[in-house]
């Protein structure tokens, strides 16, 4: 009998933590790199929102508090969900967790049996199929395709649906590729989903605010209201305020699963931190006016970013709507040798390669179920990314 169980066994460590820790490793022992790893945003949590966290303290929020999240919390969630997405969610109908993450996590543990099945559109999160994994379910990867913009069409989602169906998991705009659903897009997947009334929808929109040009964001429970009483609508605070260290996470979903997710919560977590959550509440009811700023920002970042991997031998990076992520195919350096006859075989020779040889991390395809791909974070300065594009480059020129 070993000492680590079965169910852990049919797990992977996080891909992306590992080539991020990668990077700080080689960081520390003196080597020029630079991480493009990271799914975290650079800019530092505005001002109110410390301020508010500051505050909290002082009054003494230091204690413990309800399970699932804090009455002003919970309240400024529905708030949230009413003005910006159109959807009324009553408190009791609000869950709020250590991170999106963990959201994620209980409300699958909560809801999963042997033998269930979760469909998981790929290239996808590195967590989603092995947090269904751990609740002892199977995931069900449906690979979507570059001609599709990296989109689940009706037709796949129709076809991977079986009696064992018990989620669909979808993310938008997408974490790795930044792909984002159109109203449109998504009353295609909304239709089909209708008519398979047993299936829950979970939509992870972490990145809602990030998006660009003149797209505008829109969830499922949103744009077919009939399915909200199966739909689980994840957010949280990490991406959209850079409040990745604080670990809140929320989720609006039917009282009965919202009540489940706090059972599980209350023997494993208990409460996400107090401070954190005043904190959220400023967030959510504070000002919203810097995340123009900020989307410009990446905007910038990402034409830049893709520009210049278009002009890389070997390289072709399509152009995301949102998140900010980049993921470009390196079809054109498989099959190639570095100048040491080091050879590319897939995306994770490639990612290994070039960290080696140039000092920039980035995370292979493979991690997040669809090749020959990686993933770049252009969530850093301009300079950095010119600097980490044009060794990108010199890497590419350099096979043969």
């Amino acid at each position: 009998m070993g000492l680590v169980s079965r169910t852990l066994g049919r797990v992977k460590p996080s891909q992306t933590m590992a080539i991020t820790n990668k990077a700080r490793e080689m960081k520390a022992a003196g080597f020029d790199v630079i991480g493009l790893g990271a799914g975290e945003p650079d800019f530092d949590t505005p001002g109110n929102i410390k301020a508010a966290a500051i505050e909290a303290i002082k009054r003494g929020e230091t204690k413990y508090t309800a399970v699932d999240g804090i009455p002003e919390l919970k309240q400024a969630i529905c708030e949230k969900f009413a003005r910006e997405n159109g959807l009324d969610y009553k408190p009791a109908e609000i869950t709020v967790g250590s991170g999106g993450k963990h959201v994620l996590y209980n409300a699958l543990l909560a809801t999963l049996d042997p033998g269930d099945e979760v469909i998981i559109p790929s290239p996808y999160w590195v967590s989603y199929p092995d947090i269904v994994l751990l609740a002892g379910a199977e995931p069900v990867i449906v690979e979507t395709k570059l001609e599709d913009g990296f989109k689940l069409t009706a037709q796949a989602l129709e076809q991977a649906i079986t009696p064992k169906t018990k989620w669909v998991i979808l993310n938008s705009p997408s974490n790795p590729t930044g792909a984002a659903y159109t109203h449109d897009d998504i009353k295609a997947l909304t239709d089909v989903l209708l008519r398979h009334e047993r299936v829950w929808v979970l939509t992870d929109d972490i990145y809602e605010h990030l998006v660009y040009g003149d797209f505008t964001f829109a969830t499922p429970a949103q744009v077919e209201p009939k399915l909200k009483d199966r739909t689980l609508t994840l957010n949280g605070v990490s991406k959209a305020y850079s409040m990745t260290g604080w670990r809140i996470g929320y989720a609006g979903g039917p009282a009965e699963l919202i009540k489940a997710i706090a059972k599980l919560q209350s023997q494993s977590t208990s409460n996400p931190c107090s401070i954190s959550q005043w904190a959220a509440v400023e967030a959510l009811r504070g000002p919203q006016d810097f995340l123009a700023d900020w989307v410009k920002a990446f905007q910038e970042r990402r034409d830049l970013v893709v520009s210049m991997l278009n002009e890389t031998e070997g390289l072709m990076c399509p152009m995301p709507e949102g998140a900010f992520y980049v993921y470009p195919s390196c079809a054109g350096a498989i099959g190639k040798k570095t100048p040491k006859g080091d050879a590319i075989e897939n995306d994770a020779d490639f990612a290994t390669l070039l960290l080696q040889e140039e000092g920039v991390a980035v995370v292979h395809g493979e991690a997040f179920g669809l090749s020959p791909f990686f993933r770049i974070s252009y969530a850093t300065d301009l300079e950095t990314l010119r600097e980490a594009c044009n060794r990108i480059r010199r890497f590419c020129e350099s096979l043969s």
